[in-house]
């Protein structure tokens, strides 16, 4: 059910083509909610069908032009409606933390290596998200929206800095077992 609500959040930041929503996912959004380019335009036009969203006019006819949406006031109210819904957070499912539990059972082979490889992703994806801070959000910018947004992904960085944390002192953890 998100999916739809992100397209709504990004068309209401700026109206856009299903080719510029997907390459602002890939730039933003997708940072913490993926999607495909066939999924968005999938929800493009259920959004358009269920009357949330409209077709910008071109400016000039022509064939095999990309079509721009924006979204109407029936999907703002939804994009509003479902932004005050309460929502439970959602039960952790990490394959990291399941196939630990199962090296207790069955020995800790090749676990390390993959602890320090996802060390090495969740490092750099920190420093990704740092550096956008950085280029994004200098002291003073500071409207309700950028605070919003900023929020957004500082929870990226203390979720990034827990892992690295985390992948730290589980390698450290390894380094103690016995018969390795």
């Amino acid at each position: 059910m998100s999916l739809p609500h992100a397209i709504l959040t990004a068309l209401l930041e700026k109206p856009s083509s299903g080719l510029e929503l997907t390459r602002r996912f890939d730039k933003s959004i997708g940072y913490f909610w993926s999607a495909t380019h066939q999924q968005i335009y999938r929800e493009l036009g259920k959004l358009e069908a269920e009357g949330h969203i409209r077709t910008l006019p071109a400016e000039q006819p022509a064939r095999g032009q990309k079509k721009s949406y924006e979204v109407l006031p029936a999907g703002r109210a939804e994009l509003a409606r479902w932004t005050a819904a309460a929502q439970d957070p959602k039960p952790v499912r990490d394959v990291m933390l399941l196939r630990l539990r199962a090296a207790a059972v069955v020995g800790t082979a090749g676990l390390e290596t993959d602890l320090r490889r996802h060390l090495a992703l969740h490092q750099r994806q920190l420093e990704e998200y740092e550096e956008i801070e950085r280029r994004d959000f200098p002291p003073g910018k500071d409207s309700p929206e950028d605070r919003l947004r900023h929020l957004v992904l500082r929870a990226g960085i203390d979720l990034e800095t827990f892992w690295t944390q985390w992948l730290t002192r589980a390698i450290g953890e390894f380094g103690e077992l016995p018969d390795r």
